[in-house]
């Protein structure tokens, strides 16, 4: 059964962004949970969006902001200036269980980088070549991080209504 967290409402700054941005994630896997392979995959909008897709993607922004941006890494992503949406196709073998592990795999690596952060005021910068290479905090990384999924896991519910009429905001 998926793990569904609600945030915390009486705690310091960096418990609470966590709990809010959690709270957001396990909204995500809530959507797909009783989904077969076939909807999850299904393109519904005229963009070509599907649950599986926008999952997969969010794997990819988790590891961006916070594993590259805030940690240091150097990943390789499967998008590029010719394939920009890359992230969101759903490949010949991926399943559920694949992207939902990928995602659950890309979050416990954020939210490692997260954990080892000194503080909410570390940190990074866009590579070169970005419009906008202002720093950004953790902190910032954060909250941006909690709109991001929060702006998806309302697309996911749209998705899914339109697979079988689900809707809702968390689990019963």
């Amino acid at each position: 059964m998926l793990r569904f967290h609600l945030a915390p409402t009486t705690t310091h700054e960096q418990p609470t962004l966590q709990g809010m941005l959690d709270m957001q994630r396990s909204i995500l896997l809530w959507k797909l949970d009783g989904v077969s392979e076939e909807d999850a995959r299904r393109p519904l909008v005229s963009s070509g969006t599907s649950l599986l897709g926008i999952l997969k993607h969010m794997a990819w922004v988790e590891l961006w902001w916070f594993v590259e941006f805030i940690g240091g890494s150097s990943l390789d992503y499967p998008w590029s200036d010719e394939d920009p949406d890359a992230d969101f196709r759903i490949e010949h073998g991926e399943t559920i269980a694949g992207i939902s592990q990928f995602y659950a795999d890309s979050v416990s690596q954020a939210n490692e980088v997260i954990a080892n952060a000194e503080s909410l005021e570390v940190t990074g910068s866009l590579p070169s070549g970005e419009p906008d290479r202002r720093q950004r905090s953790l902190r910032w990384v954060l909250v941006h991080m909690i709109e991001e999924t929060a702006r998806h896991a309302g697309h996911l519910d749209i998705l899914r209504e339109l697979i079988d009429d689900s809707t809702g905001y968390y689990p019963e």
